[in-house]
């Protein structure tokens, strides 16, 4: 039974709407607007009759506002035989009907009828409406779904067939065609085949072909354009291959044609949207983008194949961490050296695999010297590390195995040792003969200028021997403790160990160090060496009242050091040789005492230290040593 709601506060049409043509309806009554808004939500009445004027206002005014937010609604007006009321005033409010009084009873139920067809014609129309919104929002919703699949399908596979024939799917699914495919050039041929498909029989797929002149694919790959084909009859695209209806987009990547998309109804007469080319284009740039995924991913793989084939090759230890302190690479011989199997590393935290106390440091930078760290992993294994920080890798640690090093370094000390007592232990011998000669009895001038002779050549010999032996330990670099040394205090101390000969030779020896020279990192018994021969040969290579100057400075990141003499000084022909072993330059008196060899081990004592030198000189004015130490 349908409800009416009747909001009348006039007696005389209260009567007449109470007679019998409403026996038929369930009847609520009410005489004020605030009732009528009450009895709407608990009621819910079919139809509304209402007066124009209510007890406590006026029922048209509400009336209209409830009209506003609800047009479909039926509302049947009552107004008194005096109203000023207009039909445009009444039509304009939504009512579906007017009465004024005086008013026949037998209108009523019709009038009522009337109302209540109207609203159910309004809730089919909404209905349609609302079912027809509804689906193209879903469809729209399906659409974005597809979309945002391939995109998640795509970060995360690299299978470029299996991402491929997806988008072809997905691309028949949206716009609902019989067939799909992803046409991709032949680098051979040219001709375009078919890389991906959907609904094609499998050896038509295979055997495909299409060239790229004169055909509409062929067009949409050299121009870029899509194409857009509704007919009413079939179109040839190629032979055997007829359709109706087709979509072809290009794929582009970086302003670059790379393929076709297509989709096509062969059987269906059914056209293709315009929405479904929009899709198509995103769909087309989503294939783009896996094609060049799955190349940078091929070209990755067979770089890494060729990193992976140095790294097994290589003989040197690599380990590489990241920003993060993860570990990206390490290499056979690191894992060897470390005893970790084949563990999986990558991506662990360094500290959580290595405990090794000077590795670590290595990576962390901790080291004094970075460029000359030296690991021992037990008694028999030594590596040399390296650590060097690449802009976008992080930090690759190099270890090569300096082990052999080693083992050469305790033969050299064993043949150092031999040879101290097989040669020294002789010479020892020959000149205590020598001097039991003095005491045996007189001996003549000769036999004295024999003596001295033989003393003289023993003790040449000597220092040969132990030159020789500086020499080996200084290339080796293995026996060497390097810490920060001052440089002034080593300086003052060899020219006041030579004050005796300055004084003898009666030459003036001026030191220039300022306010001091900063320390340097590097192995202290060395850095004397070197300080000691370059004075030692300013001094012994001047003549008699000559002067000598020591001077140092620093610039920026390095010491200099100068040794300037007003000595013989150096023949141009033989200044690219003094530094050679054994050698001496010739314009250098067989009386003055020398091996040669003294600057050989300066040369290497200042490469052990990553330093330079170099000599300035000109025959018969003297010349000027330069010595350029970095600063750690």
């Amino acid at each position: 039974m349908k409800k009416v709601l009747l909001a009348i506060s006039d007696a005389g049409v209260l009567a007449l709407l109470q007679g019998g043509s409403l026996l038929s309806y369930q009847i609520e009554t009410v005489d004020t607007v605030k009732a009528a808004k009450s009895h709407l939500n608990s009621f819910a009445p079919d139809v509304l009759l209402i007066g124009e004027k209510l007890t406590d206002g006026s029922g048209l005014d509400w009336v209209s506002s409830l009209l506003e937010e609800n047009p479909a609604f039926p509302v049947i007006l009552f107004s008194e035989q005096n109203s000023p009321l207009r039909s445009r005033q009444v039509l304009s409010s939504g009512v579906v009907d007017w009465f004024r009084f005086p008013f026949s009873e037998e209108e009523i139920a019709p009038a009522i009828e009337r109302a209540l067809r109207r609203s159910k014609r309004w809730a089919a129309l909404q209905k349609r409406e609302t079912t027809r919104a509804t689906g193209s929002l879903q469809s729209r919703v399906k659409e974005l779904e597809t979309l945002y699949r391939l995109g998640q399908s795509i970060t995360s596979r690299l299978d470029l067939d299996q991402v491929l024939t997806e988008v072809v799917q997905a691309a028949v699914e949206v716009t609902g065609a019989e067939e799909g495919s992803i046409l991709l050039p032949d680098e051979e041929t040219g001709e375009l085949y078919i890389r991906a498909f959907r609904n094609f029989e499998d050896d038509f797929a295979r055997a495909f072909r299409l060239p790229v002149t004169d055909t509409h694919a062929g067009q949409v790959y050299k121009t870029g354009q899509p194409l857009f084909l509704n007919n009413v009859d079939p179109q040839k695209i190629k032979t055997a291959y007829l359709v109706y209806s087709i979509i072809y987009v290009p794929l582009i990547l970086r302003d670059q044609i790379i393929g076709v998309l297509g989709v096509d109804n062969r059987e269906n007469q059914r056209g293709f949207e315009m929405e479904s080319l929009t899709l198509l284009r995103a769909m087309a740039d989503y294939a783009a983008i896996a094609i060049e995924n799955a190349k940078l991913y091929s070209q990755t793989e067979v770089e890494r194949s060729k990193l992976e084939t140095i790294l097994r090759q290589v003989e040197d230890g690599v380990l590489v961490v990241d920003e993060d302190d993860r570990l990206v690479l390490v290499n056979h011989v690191v894992r060897s050296a470390f005893d970790l199997g084949d563990l999986v590393l990558e991506g662990q935290k360094y500290s959580e695999v290595f405990s090794h106390r000077g590795l670590l440091m290595t990576i962390r930078g901790a080291a004094p010297n970075p460029d000359r760290i030296e690991i021992r992993i037990d008694d028999q294994k030594y590596f040399r590390a390296r650590a060097t920080r690449i802009e976008g890798v992080g930090l690759v640690i190099t270890l090569h195995d300096i082990s052999y090093l080693k083992e050469l370094d305790q033969a050299k000390t064993e043949f150092v040792t031999t040879v101290s007592h097989d040669l020294r232990s002789p010479l020892t011998s020959i000149m205590g003969y020598v001097e039991l000669i003095k005491r045996v009895g007189e001996v003549n001038e000769m036999q004295k200028d024999y003596i001295q002779r033989v003393q003289a050549s023993v003790h040449n010999i000597t220092k040969m021997i132990n030159e020789v032996l500086d020499l080996g330990k200084v290339e080796n670099r293995l026996d060497k403790n390097f810490e920060m040394v001052p440089l002034h205090p080593i300086i003052e101390d060899v020219v006041t160990g030579q004050k005796p000969v300055i004084a003898e030779r009666k030459q003036t020896v001026m030191l220039k160090l300022g306010n001091g020279l900063p320390a340097v990192y590097g192995d202290s018994i060395q850095l004397r060496q070197m300080l000691e021969n370059l004075i030692g040969n300013a001094i012994k290579y001047t003549g008699r009242g000559g002067k000598i100057s020591i001077s140092g400075e620093q610039e920026k990141d390095q010491v200099i050091l100068r040794i300037q003499d007003t000595g013989y000084g150096i023949p141009l022909s033989d200044q690219s040789k003094i530094f050679d072993r054994f050698y001496r330059a010739g314009n250098v008196s067989s009386e003055t005492q020398g091996t040669g060899l003294g600057l050989a081990i300066t040369k290497s004592i200042v490469d052990n230290h990553k330093g330079r030198i170099w000599v300035d000189s000109k025959e018969g004015e003297g010349s000027i040593f330069t010595v350029v130490l970095p600063i750690y």
